[in-house]
């Protein structure tokens, strides 16, 4: 294990209103001696309940410290249903951690070791700033190879991975492999801008982050109450698309197509009705047969941004009227908003 002293991090200057914000043009070597220091390896152990012969497993990953008491920041993936979990620091020791919350939607984990002496942290930047073309770097364990630094640029921006995440990521060319997860995506700067959470096995130098944005919005749940509290109507759907009206022979209107409802959800308790006609239409797969949702509390929703813009407006325990059309006659539902449960296919491979 690389030993390394955390050098001091100068007071940034405003430059005068007008003039541009000088880049910052550290040698890399730098950097990666002022911010790894902060990023640890993370251990836990897992009971496998598929493979009776190997009952144990080990789970490698890694993670930035972000408050100087032992605050770690990592994948939920990474530590999720650990039976132990340990952290190995920048100097070689090696603790118990525990943790304190867990996101399975946003794939985010706040956990925690005791510590005696104040650790160095990271520096969390603003993901809102960030171009396409930017240069970054990863550090990680990858592989359990121990403070590994990649470079690469931000090759695509709030991405969005239908069937793996409904929030927009970062899409980064920086080399990541299994051990990554959890480690800090880093600019220039030496800033945090992103979480390495998962790489694609179908291509080649395509890797993908958490904006540090959105893992700032969830700290403070995450640290006091141990999950994120999120409204749940419990459905899933898409935007009618003008290809279906011209070739299905079923009444559509503009809206939002109910294809999956969650059983015990507040939709299936209030009688929302999900699709049960599959079709293929030019390589998009749609379930037909389901109710159009049209407006949720009066204010119209026809495409899934826009319902899961409004459903995020929604408190559990709040009263909410949806207007469907179903069979061509637009009727009223009224449903009690759900706080959202950990579903089947969080954390998937």
């Amino acid at each position: 294990m690389r030993h390394a002293a955390l050098l001091a991090v100068p007071l940034l200057l405003l430059a005068p209103a007008g003039v541009p914000a000088q880049p910052c043009t550290e040698p890399l070597a730098t950097l990666f001696e002022r911010v790894s220091p902060a990023v640890v390896s993370i251990q836990a152990t897992k009971i496998n309940r598929v493979k009776p012969q190997r009952r144990f497993e080990t789970v490698v990953g890694s993670g930035v410290v972000i408050e100087r008491d032992g605050q770690i920041l990592t994948n939920a993936h990474v530590v999720d249903g650990g039976t132990s979990l340990s952290v190995t620091l920048d100097s070689g020791t090696k603790v118990p951690a525990r943790v304190l919350g867990l996101d399975t939607l946003l794939d985010l984990a706040l956990i925690k070791i005791d510590t005696a002496t104040p650790l160095p942290v990271a520096r969390l930047g603003d993901s809102s700033t960030l171009r396409v073309g930017d240069e970054v770097v990863a550090i990680g364990n990858p592989l359990g190879l121990e403070q590994t630094m990649t470079r690469g640029i931000v090759s695509g921006l709030n991405r969005l991975l239908p069937g793996l995440t409904e929030q927009p990521m970062i899409q980064t060319d920086a080399p990541t492999n299994p051990g990554n997860s959890g480690g800090p995506l880093v600019d220039r700067c030496g800033s945090v801008i992103g979480v390495n959470t998962f790489i694609s096995e179908e291509a080649q130098a395509i890797g993908f982050a958490i904006p540090i944005n959105s893992a700032r919005a969830v700290l403070r749940e995450l640290r006091d109450v141990g999950r994120v509290v999120r409204p749940w109507l419990g459905l899933q759907g898409r935007e009618v698309d003008g290809r279906l009206s011209a070739i299905v022979k079923l009444p559509l209107v503009p809206g939002y197509l109910v294809e999956v409802v969650h059983e015990g959800s507040p939709a299936e308790r209030a009688g929302v009705r999900g699709g049960h006609l599959s079709i293929v239409l030019q390589g998009e797969e749609y379930l037909l047969g389901g109710d159009i949702l049209t407006a949720i509390q009066g204010v119209p929703v026809k495409t899934h941004q826009e319902y899961v813009a409004k459903v995020k407006t929604l408190k559990p325990g709040q009263r909410v009227r949806l207007t469907l059309v179903r069979d061509g006659q637009s009727r009223e539902l009224t449903l009690t908003v759900a706080e959202r449960p950990r579903l089947p296919t969080d954390l998937v491979d």
